[in-house]
């Protein structure tokens, strides 16, 4: 325990240093110190929640020290232990069956020396054993799955994936001539270093016939490059069965819309996406016991690396079946489902089921917290019934591009049955209270799912909650606003806490109530009132401080890997403050912008423009790049973009080309032939990257 007393109160109270031990506490604020004394029932009060009171014995030199976790949380966390049966041992059996090679003490580093991925650094989760007072033992569960990290064989001489390279999977599927690759990992490091495990231990060689990608996420294509490094990709203009062409031409096989969703979260809403994320996946907390754990799909994601996409030569546009290189695959598009472009796949010969990132082993996101759009729940749970129906009977394996298979034919249908079930029963239920006049947060606080359902570990809530997830439908069927007028036009946060402290009073006064509310362990109440203290005034340390060991506890108990890892990251940024801004240069989006059409590219120009410079400066101007053309037009700051269009009356006609005009967008137009207005042609680039990252989360 903290020494938490100061002697000149004991003197007062004729109680003697040693009782300490006792649990006696005073509440030290800088020079000050501060205590309830008029009372005897005030000095019982703190002597029974000693513990549970925050200390002020922060280090200045180590401010993002992390504390013990508080007797209430040690005791919400204990009672895990009787609500599931932690004696059923199958998701661990399934993560760790069919190990070729493993490799715990895997670290990937970039050509620069970069740590790009570490394994190592969750060694101690090795040991096993029962969850430490600071980690949700269901958490702790899932993570002592997660961390199984190597080659794998899912189905022998068939199928094998490399897990535990990054938080997605890479999977081979044997083909009558090489290997089909179905993901290939978040960048080029980490694929590469998968590709060498395979290539160790299943074929030196390997013939890749075709890479496929189940959806628009970038853990499951920024490692293209390192994959078709060797290869040519085949003829995008070609029907896919002359696209198969072993050994010298690789196809790159996407869902419909693919293109257009990766360029939309990674480069329309990147900068902000990429904050956001370190908040969802911890990117900056410390990995252990008090810091970063497992989130459901994975044990974090790879930083670092060269995430590269290539257009693809074959988009699926509807449920098929096709013939690759002697495997019969049939794709089942699903759009609107965990990502808008997403496709399973059912490779027959092998009796095997591909649910792309439908299906987990984990409640998923309806709304993710690193922010995307909104998915449908009701969508989710028909096209995983449709997938039963369509192949439930004859699949005996089951696998996706995160976490591990399930085998045999029952398992999988209960599998998919129960994984459609939480997302329908969230959806209805949400509908159901919604329309009897609740709101979004009240319904969050109101439902559980039901507990036969909820005690499956494959469907217990690591990477998405019910909470969060009740809140997505609603915002899908009825939007942000609740219909209580009072919230149209809201109070920006920091003008709302200044008049909020100033309604409630001595902000003294709160964090002495507040201190009493976190010994009763309400951290979430403590949490909020002190987060207004904190944007009335950012200097307030006592309340950041406060603040932050709320959230930490909130952090320790919670389930969800994802809320784990926004408490702690929001409790360190309040002890130790925001990180310094850094300038993102946006070579990442010019990567992206290369396999994008040219619409897309000017669909960035115009939100990289600020209409409030050019509101007076109308322009038009044709551009043609390499095959393609476009009338880009802008009037009254706003730009418009005309696909395949050009007009005789332009401003301005600009020639070269894609790579000339993304180096433009760098600010050299040198490669770029401008004829006609030169500066209004040049007024509708993009031409200073330069971005803002780092901005304020957890205080204004």
């Amino acid at each position: 325990m903290r020494k938490y007393i100061i002697c000149s109160i004991f003197a007062f109270l004729g109680i003697s240093e040693n009782a300490n031990a006792q649990g006696y506490y005073l509440y030290k604020n800088n020079a000050r110190q501060t205590f309830l004394k008029s009372e005897m029932d005030s000095l019982v009060f703190f002597k029974e929640q000693a513990e549970e009171l925050p200390a002020d014995d922060y280090d200045p030199k180590n401010p993002t020290a992390p504390k013990s976790a508080t007797k209430t949380t040690e005791e919400q966390n204990k009672a895990w232990y009787d609500m599931l049966d932690f004696t059923d041992l199958s998701e661990l059996e399934n993560a760790k069956r069919g190990c070729i090679e493993a490799t715990p003490d895997l670290v990937i580093y970039n050509d620069a020396g970069q740590e790009v991925w570490n394994m190592q650094t969750f060694k101690f989760l090795h040991d096993g054993g029962n969850a430490p007072s600071t980690v949700n033992p269901s958490l702790w569960q899932n993570a002592l799955c997660n961390v199984q990290t190597g080659l794998f064989e899912v189905l022998p001489g068939k199928i094998y994936q490399v897990r535990g390279y990054d938080m997605a999977n890479m999977t081979f599927i044997k083909t009558e001539h090489g290997w089909m690759i179905f993901d290939v990992l978040m960048g080029s490091e980490v694929a590469r270093a998968a590709l060498e495990l395979f290539k160790r231990n299943i074929d030196s060689n390997p013939t890749i016939v075709a890479v496929l990608v189940s959806h628009s996420h970038a853990d499951h294509f920024g490692g293209m490059a390192e994959v078709l490094k060797n290869c040519t990709k085949s003829d995008s203009s070609l029907p896919l069965e002359q696209q198969i062409n072993p050994g010298k031409t690789t196809a790159v096989i996407v869902p419909e819309g693919f293109m257009q969703h990766v360029v939309s979260e990674n480069v329309y809403a990147g900068t902000a996406m990429k904050r956001r994320a370190g908040y969802q996946y911890g990117t900056n907390l410390p990995k252990g016991v008090t810091g970063r754990m497992a989130m459901g799909i994975g044990m974090g994601q790879a930083v670092n690396g060269t995430a590269i996409v290539a257009a693809p030569t074959y988009e699926v546009s509807k449920t098929e079946t096709v013939n690759i290189d002697g495997i019969t695959v049939t794709f089942q598009v699903t759009p609107g489902t965990e990502a808008p472009a997403e496709m399973n796949a059912y490779f027959k010969e092998y009796h095997a089921l591909w649910m792309a990132e439908n299906c987990t082993g984990t409640l998923h996101n309806l709304y993710t917290l690193r922010g995307a759009e909104v998915r449908d729940a009701e969508s989710w749970c028909n096209y995983i019934l449709e997938a039963k129906q369509m192949f439930g009977d004859e699949a005996e394996v089951i696998f996706q591009s995160h976490n591990w298979p399930h085998w045999g034919t029952e398992t999988v249908k209960d599998y998919l049955e129960n994984t459609a079930a939480i997302y329908k029963f969230t959806h209805d239920q949400t509908l159901h209270y919604m329309n009897l006049g609740y709101t979004s947060t009240e319904i969050s606080n109101m439902l559980q799912l039901p507990e036969k359902l909820a005690k499956v570990w494959y469907t217990r809530q690591y990477y998405g909650t019910l909470s969060h997830n009740i809140k997505a439908v609603y915002q899908k069927y009825l939007g942000w606003y609740d219909a209580n007028p009072v919230n149209l036009n809201l109070l920006p946060p920091a003008e709302t806490a200044k008049k909020l402290v100033e309604y409630l009073g001595d902000p003294e006064r709160i964090l002495r109530m507040a201190r009493e509310d976190y010994a009763k362990g309400e951290y979430q109440w403590v949490a909020q009132i002190t987060k207004e203290l904190v944007y009335a005034d950012p200097s307030n340390m006592e309340a950041r401080r406060l603040c932050a060991d709320a959230l930490e506890q909130l952090g320790y108990q919670t389930e969800s890997g994802t809320w784990r890892n926004a408490y702690l990251t929001g409790a360190m940024e309040l002890r130790a403050g925001t990180p310094a801004p850094i300038t993102f240069l946006g070579d990442g989006f010019i990567r992206t912008l290369a396999a994008a059409t040219l619409d897309m590219c000017f669909e960035f120009a115009a939100i990289m423009n600020d209409s409030r410079q050019f509101e007076d400066n109308d322009v038009v101007v044709n551009f043609i790049i390499g095959q393609e053309k476009c009338c880009v037009v802008r009037r009254n700051g706003v730009i418009l973009t005309y696909k395949n269009e050009t007009r005789a009356n332009a401003d301005a006609t600009v020639t070269g080309t894609k790579s000339a005009l993304l180096t433009g967008f760098m600010g050299d137009t040198s490669g770029l032939s401008i004829s006609g207005n030169r500066d209004a042609a040049i007024s509708l680039l993009p031409t200073d990257m330069t971005l803002p990252f780092n901005f304020h989360v957890i205080e204004p």
